[in-house]
């Protein structure tokens, strides 16, 4: 057995190290030219080397275990079936896997999610495994798998999926190829010198276990006691606690506090990746004020701009595609000229083709059918034949992204290219022979190639590149951060849930199974971040947050927190709590006022009763709406809503009572009429379903009513009568409006009718307390007063849950009277040069289109 020797280096830093290292070393004699130092990551290189040049004697091989299994020969390439340490290429491999177990395929088949849910836990167990074996010594692995087996063996226990997949991946990880780092074996330096931080390194630890005889070993311990972490630290620790409200407040508090220390001359500040979205919004605020940043955790690669590219693609191309989903796909397509994009999208709009069966591209000009029909030739490739290899999908992406313009974009662009290699869609011909395996073995149909597309990127990281001139922040996560030269520290994110209980365990197994894989079980997980935490302790600020809330869930500071706080109270000091390092500024009121335009020249050619109620309820409304005519976009989405069922509603009455047989059942003459008017609107049948339930129990209502007035004598006469005048009282205004139903009834009366689908009860207390304020049915009887005949108003509430009753206007021609003498007179004042204020006032404003025109929200 060598011998080892421990030093502990509780304070110190890296000239501390260096010297610690240089006279252990004269101690024994050792020849640095052939020793090796190693250390936990590789950031720490740079500053190790440094270190020992600035001092005196020759400088030993400075490397982690990767970086020195790198520099002793290419890691080689995994064989098919191995485990590559490859997102994609794992995935397949695992998904090959399961299909070959007759339990795993029927579970897949019943539920697609629970399978690919199986093949991302098999993955990562695997990976656990491999990494685990590959800290054990070549000549004691054998013995090692053989444990694990037996661990493993086959059992009825609970959890036998679990236990099922947890020994594939022991397989699977037993029958990949030796790692790289087993060639650090064969090595005899004349040291080997181990600088320890955040806990043992399993593998440095099996190097000096397995030393050649006559090399002598030290571990340099920098770790503070775990039994006593913050005794020695409290009495020097420079550090501060903040408790903010919320996620938003503490992302705002912990950028001003880095700018803070920015300001005071601190830097580079490390801040840490505790709660990643946390510090993904933090980051974005500190970008706001240009500050250079070097992100070494990154974010997922599936919320790039890059990825929303290709995987709109892939949802423009499946069957289930709305016309929303590839005209957004179209807008990232530099292929697709503007013009004829923008001519499409109005024409979908304007016929509201939420379906692209139902779209007829003719009707929206000739650039634009051409470009529709492209469309549909590569949604057409996309699907026929509609299963292949992945290899041929992936050709046919590439293809895809090339003649769309696309995949110049993706090259162009430092996440482009990482969404790129994560697919390996620049692998074409490819010799790596384990991706080559995969992707030739590998069928899918469309939607199985966008999944696995999506959970590819999902695993990916995208890490910018560090800004040239240097960081000023770091952004780095809590192992990461130990041993560097930190002028002060951010640390947000330090509660209860997210800083003590340790990172998540390993999958499929349980802790004491963990144990004997040689994965960390809870204890140490816990351990190493105890250490870690106490490291940033010895930097020379440390600021320290957390919120008090999650939504509705409360938060205490973190268990570690508080033990710092109590070592601090016991060497006679308070942990300080840090103000809000926010800075405050003033600025001057200045409330935008009230819009009051003046627009005599834009005055409409005609007014309906909606305009007439907008210029009743807001002036301004009326000037937005009706006078500049702006509006909203109509909405492609396919969902059928409530005024899809009134506008269908109201064509079966109207398709009903004019092709009525007074020989034939009105119900089943209803019904047809029902069914021909759903068609002819391309409403689904399967979303349809609630609609349809809600008329079945109306035509009977409606049925009785239709009796009654025929018994009065009553006759249909027109529906959805389009009525256009121009009345003197509006000096050269037309009035219009489309009429649900007129009867003719005996004694020369003519009875406007209007449906009304939903609540009724605003309408119902209009009628009745204040008839002269209702516009919709004195707009209709001033537009039927020129039929010569006495007229009758109401409106027929539908959806009523008893008999329909009608709402009876009392008196529609004095209403109509009255309303065309106030509007002429309002609309003269117009022409005169009368502004249109913003009244912003009643429940008018709740949900007016116009709102974001006027500044409503901002006059305060």
């Amino acid at each position: 057995m060598p011998t080892i020797d421990r030093l502990a280096l509780p304070h110190g830093g890296w000239d501390a190290i260096v010297a610690a290292i240089h006279r252990w070393g004269d101690a024994f004699d050792v020849q640095w030219r052939d020793a090796i130092v190693l250390l936990p990551f590789a950031q720490l290189l740079p500053l190790a080397r440094r270190a020992w040049a600035a001092g005196s004697g020759v400088l030993p091989r400075i490397e982690t275990t990767e970086t020195l299994a790198r520099s002793l020969a290419p890691p080689e390439a995994a064989s098919p079936g191995q485990i590559s340490f490859d997102v994609a290429i794992d995935r397949l491999v695992a998904a090959r896997l399961l299909q070959g177990q007759p339990w795993a395929r029927q579970r897949a088949a019943r539920d697609p999610l629970y399978g690919a849910r199986m093949v991302e836990s098999l993955v990562d167990a695997a990976r656990a495994i491999a990494r685990a074996a590959a800290a054990v010594s070549p000549a004691r692995r054998a013995a090692h798998w053989q444990r694990v087996r037996e661990l493993f063996a086959a059992s009825d226990a609970p959890g036998a999926t679990e236990r099922a997949l947890v020994r594939i991946a022991l397989e699977w990880a037993a029958a990949s190829a030796d790692p790289s780092t087993d060639r650090l074996f064969v090595l005899a330096p004349a040291a080997w010198v181990v600088v320890q931080a955040g806990g043992e390194d399993r593998l440095s630890r099996a190097l000096v276990d397995q030393a050649a005889a006559g090399t002598r070993c030290l571990v340099l311990d920098t770790d503070v006691a775990q039994e006593a972490p913050f005794e020695l630290l409290a009495a020097k620790a420079q550090c501060g606690l903040a408790a903010a409200a919320d996620f938003e407040d503490e992302a705002r508090r912990a950028a001003a506090q880095v700018l803070a220390h920015l300001r005071e001359g601190r830097a580079p500040v490390a801040l840490i990746a505790q709660d990643r979205a946390l510090v993904r919004r933090a980051r974005a605020l500190l970008a706001r004020r240009q500050v250079p940043i070097a992100d070494e955790t990154g974010w997922a690669l599936s919320t790039t701009r890059a990825a929303a590219l290709l995987t709109s693609l892939l949802g423009a191309m499946s069957e289930r595609a709305s016309c929303d989903d590839i005209l957004d796909w179209l807008k990232t397509c530099p292929a697709a000229r503007e013009t004829d994009l923008d001519l499409l999208e109005a024409g979908m709009r304007r016929h509201r083709w939420s379906n692209p069966h139902a779209v007829d591209a003719a009707r929206t000009g000739a650039g634009a059918a051409a470009l529709w029909h492209d469309v549909q030739r590569r949604r057409h490739e996309a699907t026929v034949p509609a299963e292949r290899a992945l290899a041929e999908w992936l050709d046919w992406l590439r293809s895809a992204l090339e003649q769309t313009g696309q995949w110049a974009v993706l090259a162009s662009d430092d996440a482009g290219m990482q969404v790129l290699a994560a697919l390996h869609l620049q692998a074409s011909g490819s010799t790596d022979p384990a991706w080559r395996d995969a992707a030739d073995s590998s069928r899918m149909t469309l939607p199985e190639f966008a999944r696995f597309a999506e959970s590819a990127l999902e695993a990916g990281r995208f890490v910018p590149e560090a800004p040239e001139a240097g960081p000023h922040v770091v952004i780095t996560p809590l192992a990461r951060a130990m041993l560097r030269p930190f002028a002060a520290v951010v640390f947000p994110g330090a509660d209860e849930r997210r800083l003590g209980p340790g990172a998540s365990r390993a999958p499929l197994v349980c802790e004491s199974e963990a144990k004997a894989l040689g994965i960390d079980d809870a204890k140490e997980r816990a351990a190493r971040e105890l250490l870690a935490f106490a490291q940033l302790l010895r930097l020379p600020r440390v600021s320290i947050l957390y919120r008090m809330r999650d939504d509705d869930e409360a938060l205490s500071a973190s268990p570690l927190v508080l033990r710092l706080a109590l070592a601090l109270r016991r060497a006679g000091r308070e942990l300080p709590r840090h103000g809000d390092a926010r800075e405050a500024r003033e600025a001057e009121r200045a409330p935008v006022p009230r819009p009051q335009p003046v627009a005599p020249a834009l005055l409409p050619e005609s007014l309906s009763a909606s305009a007439i109620d907008a210029l009743r309820d807001c002036p301004y409304r009326f000037f937005a709406l009706h006078m500049l005519r702006l509006s909203e976009p109509r909405e492609l989405d396919a969902a059928i809503e409530a005024r899809d069922y009134g506008s269908w509603l109201h064509a079966v009455l109207h398709r009903f009572h004019r092709d009525r047989d007074p020989g034939a059942g009105d119900a089943a003459q209803l019904a047809a009429a029902a069914e021909a008017e759903r068609d002819a609107l391309g409403l689904d049948a399967a979303e349809f379903v609630p609609f349809g339930a809600q008329f079945d129990r109306f035509v009977p209502r409606y049925l009785r009513w239709q009796r009654a007035r025929d018994a009065e004598g009553a006759v249909w006469s027109d529906g959805e009568a389009r009525l256009s005048a121009r009345l003197a009282a509006l000096s050269g205004i037309d009035l219009r409006g489309v009429i649900d139903r007129i009867d003719r009834l005996p004694g020369n009366r003519l009875r406007l009718i209007d449906y009304k689908t939903g609540s009724t009860v605003e309408v119902r207390r209009r009628v009745r307390q204040e008839p002269a304020e209702d516009t919709q049915l004195a707009v209709y009887a001033a537009l039927g007063a020129e039929r010569g005949a006495r007229l009758e108003a109401c409106y027929l509430p539908l959806d009523d849950g008893q008999d329909l009753q009608p709402i009876e206007h009392p008196d529609v021609a004095t209403s109509a009277a009255m309303l065309l003498q106030g509007l002429g007179g309002e609309l003269q004042r117009l022409r005169e040069g009368a502004p249109l204020p913003a009244l912003g006032e009643g429940s008018a404003c709740e949900f007016c289109a116009a709102r974001g025109v006027c500044r409503r929200d901002d006059w305060r």
